[in-house]
């Protein structure tokens, strides 16, 4: 079995630094994280089939590495490869995410490619000859996971492969926990690319994109930017996650600690924040009168005039969403003035 510490003496480490690296990024997550909330649904993936449409806005702004803070599951890393961030960390009030991203985090490790990634994330077989794969484009790399057929005996030793390199990243998991990322993984394998964003005891809606949706999805000016649209793009994300710079953190937007805590270890390490991606969290925070406290938070993160907030707007008259960028100076500066 290809355990983490091969992946790290790839980049020249030894085997006590390796486990060292893997503590640090498990203390960091505890000192960061708060107490598991709810949110209705698991959110695999994303429901937002306009998150690719500020990308236009990002390269006019010139909003470029920095550290990045966002929400959610992979749509981050999308954003994340169009920033390049030295540092990211994926903020989300349901420790499930947390699992989740640690499911991501194993197969990146695991996989020299993009087309690597996307067979172990589906289960599916991986090409014999993975370099041929590189330059191709993403509506191929989809094409193959579609055709591939599954194979069930090879699913179960996937399954534990991922789960020894999970436990090798040292973040404390209880038997729930690694049953939770077992079941999120076997949705990716049996859904495929037609996996949509699923809220508790309710159907997805017929405007939801599926993971395939996701990954040929456009910015505004038609090019195809998710992370897996191209080889140099999801090394930059996996180089991150292999460096533990990508950190997920258990933490309310509007909570105590969380975000004020990343705020101050960013004053700490002299950086700033390049975009912190709310997805449409605004929403629930007002509605809920917590909105002032997120504000408060966001308020202590240390910024620049370049840095902004990425939110979506979902209008239930037409379906989807809508994405769009503030900075963030506006969006504090609104709220002192009460508005």
């Amino acid at each position: 079995m290809l355990v983490a510490v091969v992946a790290l003496a790839g980049y020249g480490a030894t085997v006590r630094q390796g486990t060292q690296a893997r503590t640090a990024f498990a203390a960091q997550i505890a000192s960061l994280s708060e107490p598991n909330g709810y949110f209705d649904t698991d959110n695999l993936i994303s429901n937002e089939s306009s998150y690719l449409e500020v990308l236009s806005d990002l390269d006019r702004l010139n909003v470029r590495g920095g550290v990045y803070i966002g929400v959610g599951p992979d749509q981050n890393f999308s954003y994340i490869a169009n920033i390049r961030p030295s540092l990211a960390f994926i903020l989300d009030i349901r420790r499930d995410n947390l699992l989740l991203h640690l499911l991501f985090k194993a197969i990146f490790q695991q996989s020299r490619t993009r087309i690597e990634y996307l067979a172990l994330l589906f289960g599916r077989p991986v090409p014999p000859d993975i370099d041929a794969w590189r330059e191709v484009p993403v509506a191929r790399l989809t094409q193959y996971i579609t055709r591939a057929r599954l194979d069930p005996a090879s699913i179960d030793a996937l399954h534990s492969r991922l789960e020894g390199v999970v436990k090798g990243f040292g973040v404390p998991l209880s038997t729930e926990d690694l049953q939770t990322i077992d079941r999120f993984h076997r949705r990716f394998i049996d859904l495929g690319l037609e996996l949509k964003f699923q809220s508790a005891g309710r159907s997805p809606q017929y405007y939801y994109p599926t993971y395939e949706n996701l990954l040929l999805a456009t910015d505004r000016a038609g090019n195809q930017r998710n992370y897996l649209a191209s080889e140099d793009a999801f090394q930059f994300v996996k180089g991150l996650q292999q460096r533990d710079r990508v950190i997920p953190v258990v933490g309310d937007l509007s909570g105590p600690s969380a975000l004020a805590g990343i705020g101050r270890l960013l004053g700490e390490k002299g950086e700033t924040l390049s975009a912190i991606y709310a997805s449409n969290v605004e929403f629930y925070l007002d509605r809920q009168r917590s909105y002032p406290r997120f504000v408060g938070n966001l308020g202590r993160v240390p910024h620049t005039k370049r840095s902004v907030v990425i939110r979506s707007v979902f209008n239930r008259g037409f379906g989807g969403s809508v994405s769009e960028t503030q900075s963030v100076e506006e969006l504090l500066a609104q709220a002192a003035a009460a508005r």
